[in-house]
């Protein structure tokens, strides 16, 4: 017994030259030297894992904020029946913008907006998904006539919300900024995008 216990002595693991080495075992042995070209594969493994556990929003709001950085702001008027309104708006031209639009956004200062332009006069249907906070929806035609309004839209849902009619833009701005500001149907929008009469 005694002889068998010296033929396998305990083996404390210490920190050697080859990582995780066992006492006594002197130079790194073949098995450790299969767990150490074993560990990056494991710890791509681990981390992949991790990643796929991580919610969409996560992974995702990085790439989504620099898509809003590269928009444009510009100024943008609407004639209401009690005088002009003046927008800060994003300009949101390509499919990636449009596609990105206000998602994950926890909020929309006053006076502060996003334009999407169709480049075109065609049926619009837009949705919430993804999207945190209540928003005010223009649509306008291309000579800058507001068509139609929809107030207050259900923040996640996946509704659809149309234009009720073809429409050259949408601009989404705070839910209860149309009210609060008097914009209404047939009010004139005044932007680069539209061909003004």
């Amino acid at each position: 017994m005694f002889m068998l216990a010296a033929s396998r002595p305990f083996r404390r693991a210490v920190a050697g030259p080859c990582g995780l080495l066992t006492a006594g075992a002197g130079d790194c042995t073949t098995r450790t030297r299969a767990k150490q070209t074993r560990a990056p594969w494991r710890v791509v493994a681990a981390a992949l894992l991790a990643l796929a556990a991580l919610p969409a929003a996560t992974v995702l709001i990085p790439a989504l904020r620099s898509v809003a950085a590269a928009m444009t702001v510009e100024p943008m008027e609407i004639a209401t029946k009690s005088g002009v309104v003046v927008l800060e708006v994003e300009v949101a031209q390509t499919d990636a913008e449009r596609t990105t639009g206000l998602m994950y956004r926890k909020s929309l200062p006053d006076h502060h907006g996003m334009l999407f332009d169709f480049q075109v006069d065609q049926p619009v249907y837009m949705w919430m998904k993804n999207t945190y906070i209540p928003l005010d929806m223009l649509f306008i035609r291309s000579d800058g006539t507001i068509a139609r309004i929809a107030t207050m839209t259900t923040p996640l849902s996946t509704a659809t919300i149309a234009s009720g009619e073809p429409v050259r833009a949408v601009v989404e701005i705070a839910g209860g900024t149309a009210k609060k500001l008097g914009i209404a149907p047939g009010d004139t929008v005044a932007h680069r995008v539209f061909k003004q009469k």
